[in-house]
């Protein structure tokens, strides 16, 4: 980890807590625009059920947000580096197979809330016009800042960034000081502390449980929170958030003591088809200022699960779990990445649910689904992690069963959500999962039919072929990617390429392996003389958030031996060899394809059929090695599982 990147996460700094502001709260901290308009809906306001909600909120808030994200989760960090996937990089290192399984889903599902959240929250916003103009279509609107938020993002957020922090410093003061106002009016609302409200509504109440599906609203942003601990660091989120959770408790108490002075009215009654208890508790002089403000925090919070979903992506990839895509750096800042395809299919996936569901308050019905199952995940992982770290048992036991019996609730109340809108965000999780399983699946399967031979059985053969002018020389130096993770070790297909398809002369090849760490930043190389000055392996040891510019870590390294004197790079040729002419480099990458000689369980084909389709749609081996496509040889090798053995000819005569 490099050392600003340390001082990020051991500094508490003003301009820490403020970019934090910008960064990390959007999701969570855009909830009040939408939690009490959604626990009310459309029946007469009822002060046990406002009391009973509130208190839900504040102790969901507490349980869920405070102590199981910022006071626990954010330990878990690696090296720095947060998010369900930085975690399974972590309790990989128990071996337990099946932790696959939570990380596939939990990741799919926070993908899944990032189609989801921008739309609800600027939609949520944007409906605030309609206090001056009822009649508007506000789907034009919100797509058009859609759009805009999506074309940006190609320029990276660092010049966002400045304007972010103010901004959401704006709005957290806005919602504390609306909030406020409105409880010095009614303190008897301080009462919901107790949490004795909470369990009056969930079982008194006809529908007590089911309002924690909307209830859950308000903590939906603490999985983001976590996965963009890098950005900002573990000290500067936890005292920013004593002021973020204080400004929505604030707002939140305040709406429920506006709703408690209107007893027996309905929220359509107060303020018409937009009958939002945020934008009702705004004097009507400043509603204006509001609206534009909370458009300005909702695109922001969109902002945060798009550079959230570009990270997650990254790591998939690293991980095997998604096809390679290409990544652009638009600034110099570490992990700053921008993924064009994932940008755009985002942004099909917002205007998709903006198009079906129209109204913010239909979104509410399939928002918190898919996250719920995220957090799930994440408890599961954060088990064998407490494990990992020899904490006792009778901690783990309490604090993970009383997490599973808190989400479980949560996911049992928005399970009724599913046939009202919930369906969209559980098939797009399950089609992200699908991707996963299947490019994950599929490489196990290509890691069991790769056969692995000893480069000591060949090093004769080598040396020979190096000496042998009666074939015509392929190229000056030959380098080859392998996957062999042991040294003394290559693919058998590497030996082929060599020696039978054609066989290849060169004065010197080279082996490169590149192997994906379970921390996050680092960039090391290892070189090993196999045969000298005809063979050298090199290995690259790269974090798993870490770019992979072969092409330009190659020369690096070339440039260092040659400096070292440990290897000569000049021509062989004598004319060139004279003059001090560098020799040409040849990549050879191998393409498998299914042969047809593969005998496939049903499973298998259905698996390797699919992995095969989408290698076609994703980017290819040169360019997701940052390889130049000059020098690079494409080779198709057929890809055999379970040959026949015994064909059963008979020769005839």
């Amino acid at each position: 980890m490099s050392t600003s990147h340390k001082n990020l996460h051991s500094k508490l700094t003003l301009g820490g807590l403020l970019i934090t502001l910008g960064i990390i709260y959007g999701d969570i901290g855009t909830s009040p625009l939408y939690v009490m308009k959604a626990i009310l809906g459309t029946s007469v306001i009822n002060a046990d059920i406002v009391l009973g909600g509130i208190s839900c909120v504040f102790w969901t808030l507490t349980l869920q947000t405070t102590i199981k994200y910022v006071l626990i989760t954010l330990s878990a960090d690696n090296h720095g580096e947060g998010g369900i996937f930085a975690l399974y990089a972590l309790v990989k290192k128990t071996k337990i197979k099946w932790l696959i399984v939570p990380a596939i889903i939990g990741g799919s599902a926070l993908l899944a809330d990032g189609i989801i959240t921008p739309p609800i929250s600027v939609s949520s916003a944007v409906e605030g016009i309609r206090t001056y103009y009822p009649q508007i279509n506000t789907v034009p609107i919100v797509i058009g800042i859609l759009f805009v938020l999506f074309t940006i993002q190609q320029f990276g957020t660092k010049l966002v960034g400045k304007f972010f922090a103010p901004m959401m410093l704006v709005w957290f003061s806005m919602l504390g000081i609306l909030g406020l106002i409105q409880i010095t009016k009614h303190p008897e609302v301080f009462k919901a502390f107790n949490p004795y409200y909470a369990y009056n509504l969930l079982s008194i109440h006809p529908d007590g449980f089911f309002v924690l599906g909307f209830v859950f609203l308000c903590t939906t942003g603490a999985e983001a929170l976590y996965s963009d601990m890098g950005h900002c660091g573990r000290k500067n989120i936890r005292i920013s958030w004593i002021f973020v959770k204080t400004t929505l408790v604030l707002n939140y108490f305040g709406q429920a003591a506006y709703l408690i002075h209107h007893e027996g009215e309905t929220l359509q009654s107060l303020g018409g088809s937009n009958g939002n208890p945020f934008y009702l508790i705004m004097a009507d002089w400043f509603q204006p200022v509001g609206i534009v403000i909370a458009t300005l925090a909702a695109v922001i919070a969109s902002q945060a699960l798009i550079s959230g979903s570009f990270t997650l992506i990254n790591e998939a990839m690293r991980l095997n779990f998604w096809p390679k895509v290409k990544i652009k750096y638009p600034t110099e800042l570490k992990g700053q990445l921008y993924i064009p395809s994932i940008n755009w299919l985002l942004f099909f996936g917002c205007v998709g649910i903006v198009v079906h569901f129209e109204e913010s308050s239909n979104m509410e019905h399939a928002y918190g689904l898919a996250i719920i199952l995220c957090m799930i995940m994440t408890t599961i992982l954060l088990n064998f992690y407490l494990i990992m770290k020899r904490v006792k048992l009778y901690l783990i036991v309490p604090l993970i069963a009383t997490y599973l019996l808190i989400e479980f609730s949560f996911l049992i109340a928005n399970i009724t959500k599913f046939a009202e809108g919930g369906y969209v965000t559980i098939i797009i999780a399950a089609a992200l999962i699908s991707i996963m399983t299947i490019w994950y699946l599929a490489k196990e399967i290509n890691k069991t039919y790769t056969k692995i031979v000893k480069i000591e059985d060949y090093k004769k053969v080598l040396t020979e072929l190096g000496a042998d002018l009666s074939i015509p020389k392929y190229a000056t130096h030959l380098v080859y990617m392998t996957n062999a993770n042991r040294v003394d070790e290559i693919e058998e297909k590497v030996m082929y390429s060599i020696l039978q398809k054609r066989p290849k002369r060169a004065d010197i090849y080279w082996f490169v392996h590149v192997n994906i760490l379970t921390e996050p930043y680092k960039t090391e190389y290892k070189v090993t003389e196999i045969i000298k000055d005809d063979l050298y392996r090199i290995d690259f040891n790269l974090g798993f958030r870490e770019p992979t510019k072969i092409n330009l870590m190659f020369r690096e390294v070339i440039k260092d031996m040659v400096k070292k004197g440990e290897v000569d790079i000049t021509s062989r040729y004598e004319s060139l060899n004279k003059n001090n002419i560098i020799g040409d480099f040849k990549f050879v990458l191998s393409e498998k394809f299914l042969s047809f000689d593969s005998d496939l369980r049903w499973h298998e084909k259905i698996v390797m059929n699919t992995y095969f389709f989408i290698k076609k749609l994703s980017l290819s081996e040169e360019r997701a090695f940052g390889l130049d496509s000059s020098s690079v040889k494409i080779e198709k090798f057929p890809m055999v599982l379970h040959a026949p053995e015994n064909i059963g000819l008979t020769r005839v005569k």
